[in-house]
């Protein structure tokens, strides 16, 4: 079979896409969210499938046929010839509440889940882990942009350059959003890794739910990073654009895997770039724990 070019990147609203995310945008944009639809909204490569886990798991329980996670909790935004439309993956649910996945920055997200007032849980991760595991991604998944050697794919991620744009735009307007917004749970992927159970403990309180102690205790247990890379439920194992000979999906889940990547010099020229681009002294992250 022939191989299908990588898409291209363009400016699409202001947002840097490709047309696996633009192709499906009528039905995105105009998506009837249900006032009980929990979203999932998170950068690339920040802990999406990680939530969505505990999400599904505090909701479902342990399923009796295994399904994989980008069925139980469908990527709204995608449309691409080997998987379909997410907006149709997500009609099909038959779970109630319906967890939802997003990547998109909050101008882009459907306004019918701001309308009915729906949960969403948003989730951020440190800009140099982020950018190291997304140029990872990028590697292995044929579906994105060619990602190109680590230090041009760097100097891009500062401009904004790579799908679903600017990390600080994407995490300072989510944070913005939460000040006017009440049913908006902002999370850090360094909180989960340094004490999962306290962070699910607060995403239940955010959620009205009240697991048992044993429940809970299970459920920190399933969500280890080393357990659901394993899962072949969860790795997405089975998708066919994803090239894990390269890279694997699930790669390490630590924090400051980026002081394998960078050197001094970037290192210097980042913390530079992002004392101008990081004005809010109320959103801080940790790039080590």
């Amino acid at each position: 079979m022939d191989e299908v070019p990588r898409p291209e990147l363009f400016d699409f609203h202001g947002v840097s896409l490709t047309q696996y995310f633009t192709e499906n945008w009528e039905n995105v944009r105009n998506f009837q969210a249900r006032p009980d639809d929990i979203l999932i909204a998170t950068y690339p490569k920040a802990g999406s499938t990680w939530v969505s886990n505990i999400l599904d798991l505090l909701y479902f329980g342990q399923r009796e046929k295994p399904i994989p996670i980008y069925e139980r909790v469908p990527y709204m935004d995608i449309c691409h010839p080997e998987v379909g439309a997410g907006t149709d993956w997500v009609d099909k649910l038959p779970t109630s509440p319906r967890l939802i996945k997003t990547h998109f920055p909050v101008q882009l997200v459907p306004k019918s889940f701001l309308e009915h007032k729906c949960r969403i849980v948003y989730v951020a991760r440190n800009a140099k882990d982020n950018v190291v595991s997304f140029f990872h991604f990028d590697r292995m998944n044929k579906s994105q942009p060619e990602p190109g050697d680590w230090s041009s794919y760097l100097e891009r991620f500062k401009h904004g350059k790579v799908v679903f744009g600017s990390w600080y735009d994407h995490v300072n307007n989510w944070w913005k959003k939460k000040q006017t917004y009440s049913n908006l749970h902002y999370m850090f992927f360094e909180d989960m890794v340094e004490d999962t159970g306290r962070e699910i403990d607060k995403l239940c309180s955010f959620l009205g739910l009240t697991p048992s102690v044993e429940e809970k205790t299970r459920i920190v247990g399933e969500v280890h990073f080393d357990k659901m890379k394993k899962d072949d439920m969860l790795n997405y194992s089975t998708v066919p654009v994803f090239d894990l000979k390269v890279s694997p999906f699930m790669r390490k889940g630590k924090v400051s895997d980026w002081k394998n990547h960078f050197t001094v010099a970037q290192n210097e020229d980042f913390d530079e770039d992002y004392k101008t681009k990081m004005k809010d002294p109320t959103l801080q992250f940790r790039t080590e724990i």
